[in-house]
């Protein structure tokens, strides 16, 4: 929890980077299906108020409803066919309206009842599956910052170099800030370029605030303000595919954000997820809103700015309540010029396939069929989002699907992920010494050389290999259990000699060559499960000055197992402790260390290699 000038700003800067996105579902149902301007300005009201009451539920959450990450809750715009298209069959207007509003309570109640099983598919979402979607998600959306670049939806121009400049000159100052300053004004740099955007476009008449006057102070959304709801069964079928497409996509958004705040994402967090998902939903339908997802936007306005307090979007949740309740003050945030709004866009949606990336590192490439899954995922996805007008060459109940890139991608990715890693006979992985989906098999080890031995499992420890070598004298293995004794044996069977020029290679905790990449991908597997790849500043201080404390006293870095600890502070007061020890007593407390860091890698490794793990594991699957 931040103080609250903080949370104030931080959350006010979630919903300028939201409000565009969160207006154009409503702005676009209003006009398909004939609704009159006190109808849309309605709408709108009602989408800001419910928005705010379902960031907070899915931020801060109560019993087994919300995530609890700082993930804020928008209309989706998976829904924006279906729904003009239920609204139209139903003879457009109010009356089509009451039809839409009927599916949207019914699919929400489906999805709060589903929310645990889909919970549970969460074994079919490895990093080859999450990084492809969060990737997919990023990319897919900067088309949408780019519509806003040239003047946005209702009057583009892409030939218009004032808007360019706009778009540019923005873009540009919140990259300034983030070079020159550190600390707060960093974390605000997207507001602050809004902000300024906003007044440079006014200064020069490109901003108009004349809707403000005519707006009303206070506008109350009331249930069921349009009439009683309409229940048809196609309709109810229709937004229950909806709700399960979206489904997905909150995954990918809730795995998008534990990256980003270190948290590990289990079946669970995916339950409460979309139980979040299935009552703002049914409360929009209430409410006269429109079914509830994880806004992708605001996921990469949280990586951008590192500011992780689920709190900040629950700010955000307030003040949209707040502008729902608000007409007029809703009015001056609509009207930063879509240019300005575009060139933050821009960074923010980029700044989510760059996790996306991050995540996708953790794949093992050697093995192809991983190459397949994120090659035809990326490539479907962007089939769509470059020529969104395909959808129009299936049927529509196909258009669902082709309907968004980001659907169609993550299905893909999902789909394919399931065919080459879930069905039939596995024809097993690549041999690469990578954590992740290459596991090495026990058979394929004691038929390996020595050469090829120590290539794969030579990262097992950082530096020299010698401790590998004298492992594979010990050949052949009975059991995993076997090849792990014998690694552990090499390691206290060395001369003290030998030990401290293997502690001497292990990485300093938090440096920036293990957040680089430059110690190997192992290192930075090991640090990252506490976020030491991604440290503030005043974290990354406290680090280097407790490392280089204790490598002055002892000569070798502080060498801890992160993976067995649960938070940052928790690895900094274990150093704080040793750092005490005598000399003889911290060589036998790092030894230690370094071999619980290699039992972790082995088990990332080694098919099999941890039974008890493996069993339940396998109970798990036959549960599910």
């Amino acid at each position: 929890m931040l103080p609250p000038g903080k949370l104030a700003i931080y959350g006010f800067q979630h919903v300028l980077a939201f409000y565009a996105g969160a207006v154009i579902v409503p702005i676009l149902l209003a006009s398909a299906i004939g609704l009159n301007e006190q109808q849309l300005i309605h709408l709108i009201n009602a989408d800001l108020f419910t928005c705010g009451i379902a960031s907070i539920l899915q931020s801060v959450g109560f019993w087994k409803v919300g995530v609890r990450l700082p993930l804020l809750q928008g209309v989706t715009f998976t829904a924006v066919s279906p729904m003009i298209a239920i609204g139209l069959a139903a003879g457009g207007g109010t009356e089509g309206l009451l039809v839409i509003y009927g599916s949207v309570i019914v699919a929400g109640l489906v999805m709060l009842l589903i929310a645990p099983y889909f919970g549970r598919l969460v074994k079919y979402f490895p990093p080859v599956v999450t990084g492809s979607v969060i990737t997919i998600i990023g990319i897919a959306l900067l088309p949408v910052g780019a519509q806003d670049v040239v003047g946005g939806g209702s009057s583009p121009d892409p030939t218009n170099g004032k808007y360019l400049a706009y778009a540019l000159g923005t873009l540009a100052l919140i990259v300034i800030i983030q070079r020159i300053f550190r600390g707060f004004m960093a974390t605000i740099a997207v507001l602050v370029g809004l902000v300024v955007g906003t007044l440079v476009a006014w200064a020069l008449g490109d901003a108009n605030f004349a809707s403000v006057g005519g707006s009303a102070w206070v506008g109350v959304t009331t249930p069921f303000y349009f009439g009683l709801p309409k229940f048809s069964v196609a309709a109810i079928i229709s937004m229950t595919v909806v709700m399960l497409i979206t489904a997905v996509e909150t995954t990918g958004d809730v795995f998008a954000t534990g990256e980003i705040v270190d948290k590990k994402i289990g079946k669970d967090d995916i339950a409460r997820a979309l139980r979040a998902d299935g009552l703002a939903t049914t409360l929009g339908g209430v409410l006269n809103s429109f079914p509830y997802t994880c806004f992708a936007e605001n996921v990469g306005l949280v990586r951008l700015t590192r500011i992780k307090s689920r709190y900040v979007v629950a700010a955000a949740g307030v003040f949209m309540i707040v502008l729902g309740l608000l007409p007029k003050a809703g009015a001056i945030v609509a009207a930063i010029p879509h240019p300005v709004l575009g060139g933050a866009a821009l960074a923010m949606f980029a700044t989510v396939a760059v996790v996306g990336v991050q995540t996708l590192s953790r794949v093992d490439f050697n093995d192809h069929r991983n190459i397949v899954i994120v090659a035809t995922s990326l490539g479907l996805a962007m089939l769509v989002t470059a020529q969104p007008n395909i959808a129009k060459a299936v049927p529509q109940w196909a258009q669902i699907i082709l309907g968004s890139g980001i659907t169609l991608g993550s299905l893909a990715a999902i789909g394919l992920n399931i065919v080459f890693h879930h069905i039939g006979r596995s024809r097993g992985a690549a041999v690469a010494g990578t954590p992740g989906h290459g596991e090495i098999r026990l058979s394929e080890v004691n038929q390996m050389s020595k050469d090829e031995f120590v290539a794969a499992f030579g990262q097992l420890f950082q530096g020299p290999t010698w401790a590998v070598e004298n492992a594979y004298a010990r050949r052949p293995f009975s059991d995993t259990q076997a090849l792990r004794r014998a690694f552990q044996d090499a390691l206290f069977g060395a001369t003290a000699d030998q030990q401290r020029d293997l502690m001497r290679h292990y990485p300093a905790l938090g440096s920036e060559a293990v957040a680089d990449g430059r110690t190997g991908e192992m290192s930075a597997r090991d640090q990252s499960t506490v976020g030491l790849t991604r440290l503030a500043d005043e974290d990354h201080d406290a680090f280097e000055a407790l490392t280089a404390e204790y490598e002055r006293k002892f000569g070798y870095p502080l060498i801890v197992c992160v993976r067995d600890m649960h938070s940052r502070d928790e690895v900094l007061h274990q150093g704080e402790t040793r750092v005490h020890n005598s000399p003889a007593q911290e060589h036998a407390a790092a030894l230690i260390e370094i071999a619980k860091i290699a039992s972790h890698r082995f088990d990332d490794l080694v098919a099999g290699a941890n039974p008890i793990h493996a069993a339940r594991l396998q109970r798990y699957e036959n549960l599910t």
